[in-house]
């Protein structure tokens, strides 16, 4: 029996516009994971307030998961990526007032209606794909549509760090590195303030135009219509079905503890360089050579999948996670934050791996059980303001508490190398 082909000649303009979705989702990720420490220092607020960004932002995606999962079911995977790519546009351009009225909370619902768009996307978009051909090549296919996310996210971080970080007021020093900010009268603190809201207000109506052309792509585009839409069955039916299946729920267990890690490292690399003593521009050049590496190596793993099974290869990878976060806790200096840019090497396969291994062979449950998989994207609102009240500590038993906060992602790393070890003894083939 010859091998299936990865992508198909009759899916191959649907899966390069639909690819297309994962560098846009992935650009927002990371343009505004920078924010939690931006607005800490704008607004003067603790950690634990300012993570609230990635509390409104990965909240969004818990709301909204099952509505869009349900909106799918009854119309189509094209209708769903439109009204998705609608309301990411309408949460984009709500910065205007946000910035306008300078409230924190105004940013707070901005970020939360833009990631009820991400989520539309995310449980359109990824079903889609492993839909678009032979169920033997879903996972590698998936895999390498997820490796163009860290693309759009790297274009996020350097705009992040050249366009908002970089022209922030807020975050100047004087010659011994302290934030100059904090010295000023409130007057001065105000209007300051007023100008770095409105460095941060740009780059998403920018943002926020570009995504009403894509709507305008979406629209015209002829989009294949596949068997995993419209299913014959009941959504009780499909939940019942879901909830039994053992692989399907430690996937989903599995995926809030990776969304949880990969958001707590990505945020908090730009504090734990900041508590060695450098600016908030260049510790998102850090973060940027975590993406790079992070790209680099989702590439390799979906290259290793067709050579190693790809639950083994998760439990190996989430193994080097433990390895290097705990270097990352341990280590104080620049070799933990060093240990912190490689973490983002070993969670490279994770997303789309945990993704495809969950859904295998739920055939017409697959766009309930990919926005339970959305839903799992929680994680991502949940830990990291936990994380960012350790922080707040600055010291537990002498030790630095920016380092004893990445307990949190060891704790993480865990429970995946456990699913992925649990489902490599059950895999049959």
């Amino acid at each position: 029996m010859s091998k299936p082909k990865l992508v198909e000649k009759k899916y191959l303009f649907p899966f390069i516009i639909v690819t297309s979705l994962f560098a846009l989702w992935g650009f927002a990720n990371d343009i505004t994971n920078p924010l939690v420490a931006a607005f800490r220092t704008i607004m003067e607020i603790p950690n634990a307030k300012a993570a609230m960004i990635q509390f409104a932002f990965y909240g969004g995606y818990a709301t909204m998961a099952i509505p869009a999962a349900l909106f799918v079911r009854r119309f189509s995977y094209k209708k769903g990526i439109i009204l998705g790519l609608a309301l990411y546009a309408t949460g984009a351009l709500l910065f205007i007032p946000a910035a306008q009225f300078e409230m924190f909370g105004f940013f707070l619902a901005s970020l939360y209606i833009l990631t009820f768009g991400l989520a539309f996307l995310e449980t359109t978009a990824n079903p889609y794909i492993l839909s678009m051909g032979d169920e033997r090549t879903s996972t590698r296919r998936l895999n390498l549509a997820q490796s163009f996310n860290p693309l759009g996210s790297i274009l996020g971080m350097f705009v992040a760090s050249n366009v908002i970080l970089a022209s922030l007021q807020s975050d100047l020093r004087d010659s011994s590195g302290n934030l100059i900010f904090e010295t000023l009268d409130f007057a001065e603190r105000a209007a300051i303030r007023t100008h770095d809201l409105a460095v941060i207000r740009d780059p998403y109506v920018a943002l926020g135009l570009f995504v009403i052309g894509m709507i305008v792509v979406f629209l015209v585009a002829k989009m294949p219509h596949t068997s995993d839409e419209n299913p014959g069955s009941s959504v009780r039916a499909s939940f019942k079905r879901l909830f039994k299946n053992a692989i399907y729920r430690q996937g989903v267990i599995a995926q809030v503890f990776y969304v949880g890690v990969q958001i707590m490292c990505w945020t908090f690399i730009i504090h734990y360089a900041e508590d060695l003593g450098l600016s908030k521009a260049t510790a998102q050049r850090y973060n940027m050579v975590a993406m790079a590496l992070f790209i680099s190596f989702r590439f390799i793993s979906t290259f290793l999948m067709r050579y190693f099974n790809s639950r083994k290869l998760l439990m190996v990878f989430a193994i080097g996670g433990i390895i290097s976060i705990s270097g990352t806790i341990l280590i104080q200096g620049m070799g933990g934050l060093y240990c912190l840019i490689a973490t983002s090497a070993f969670m490279s396969l994770m997303f789309p791996t945990i993704y495809g291994i969950s859904l295998e062979g739920i055939g017409e449950d697959t766009t309930l059980g990919a926005a339970g998989l959305v839903m799992a994207i929680v994680g991502g609102a949940l830990m990291p303001p936990l994380q960012g009240m350790i922080m707040d500590l600055e010291y537990v038993f002498g030790f630095p508490a920016v380092n004893l906060s990445f307990i949190l992602p060891l704790i993480c790393f865990i429970v995946i190398a456990r699913f992925g070890f649990v489902t490599s003894k059950e895999y049959k083939n």
